[in-house]
């Protein structure tokens, strides 16, 4: 890429979309298109194809995606699959239809099946049954993986797909019903603590509740609500056995990736030497997982959380463990730089900015 090249990040308002902006800001790149979701609907077939037509980007950074947790992936299931098929089939077909120089794609690591080896490989993909409460948002991200390969070998395009792990960073969602592992636990022992700490003018500001209000009902809706998440007075209920073990990348590394294969990395350079060209995707992470509940542990000291974690052995677990085999990522001449204890430092400093503003 040229300093002066036109990119397009779609999703650029989102927790990869956001880090991959502030990246390339700060590598002196400047000619951005950018689209919010009310000013252009990825979903929209005429839509995006006019604003292909109209803007002609020359790099296309695809990160724009409709996510979620466990509760949301297996309550949405219909949602997850169709809003990330019509959005990756849009772009991509659009791209290659308007000269795209390079796009990339942004899937995740709940491609590979529920007990792929571990750490996983790329060439595990397809190799087993998926884990089943995020089926739907797999099948669509595999669907993505497919749909640049296939474009790359039948149109000769220059289309990369790379597998972020769980990410985290600025610009995250702390929605207590919708959030990933890792900015939930932040917000549900940030709440407790204020719980615990009787702070309820602040509790009832960041549950965009009115603080005189809630006063005349002795805070009775307040406390209902963190009730409902699991946070009571004097502990927190979290999710399934806390046993299952996940990896986890800051935000601004994944950018920091996405940027350097773009300017550094082709199809070439990732499609193998094989008779049968797959699996040509990349799996971005660390390489380092940590169990939930030393996670949770890790959180509750960050936060300064006084109170008990009670874990719900009821609830899903989700997929036992996901690690990425980043090999082949270290072999192309990356690597993450932000450790995991370092980036929650960070995180819960910019969950408190985001409510200070």
């Amino acid at each position: 890429m040229e300093k002066s090249s036109k990119i397009y990040i779609a999703g650029h308002r989102g927790l990869v979309g956001s880090a991959i902006v502030t990246e390339l800001k700060e590598l002196g790149y400047s000619n951005f298109v950018l689209r919010t979701h009310k000013e252009l609907d990825l979903t929209n077939q005429q839509a995006t194809a006019h604003f292909f037509a109209t803007e002609k980007p020359e790099y296309v950074f695809l990160a724009a995606a409709s996510v979620g947790g466990i509760v949301a992936n297996n309550t949405f299931r219909a949602d997850f699959i169709y809003k990330n098929l019509m959005i990756q089939n849009n772009v991509i077909h659009q791209s290659y239809l308007n000269g795209v120089k390079k796009l990339l794609f942004l899937g995740s690591t709940c491609i590979y099946p529920k007990m792929a080896p571990q750490p996983m490989p790329e060439d595990s993909l397809l190799t087993g049954p998926l884990e089943y409460t995020n089926e739907p948002y797999a099948i669509a991200k595999i669907a993505g993986i497919k749909m640049c390969e296939s474009y790359n070998l039948q149109y000769g395009t220059n289309f990369i797909s790379v597998m972020p792990t769980n990410l985290y960073g600025p610009n995250d969602n702390f929605d207590l019903q919708k959030s990933h592992v890792l900015p939930a636990l932040i917000r549900k022992m940030h709440l407790g603590k204020l719980l615990m700490q009787g702070k309820e003018q602040a509790l009832c500001e960041e549950l965009g509740v009115d603080y005189k209000i809630a006063l005349r009902t002795e805070l009775v809706e307040v406390k209902a609500e963190l009730h409902k998440n699991g946070i009571t007075e004097n502990s927190i209920s979290l999710w399934g056995t806390g046993t299952p073990k996940r990896e986890f990348l800051w935000s601004h590394d994944m950018a920091k990736a996405c940027v350097y294969l773009m300017e550094n990395k082709d199809f070439e350079d990732v499609k193998g030497t094989d008779k049968d060209i797959r699996n040509t995707h990349l799996n971005i992470g660390t390489g380092e997982d940590i169990a939930i509940k030393d996670l949770a542990a890790l959180i509750k000291k960050t936060v300064g959380y006084q109170g008990n974690l009670d874990w719900d052995a009821s609830k899903p677990d989700g997929t036992p463990r996901k690690l990425t085999d980043v090999s082949k990522l270290h072999e192309l001449g990356w690597k993450h730089e932000v450790a995991l204890e370092k980036g929650v430092e960070m995180m819960y400093e910019a969950y408190l900015n985001s409510q200070a503003h």
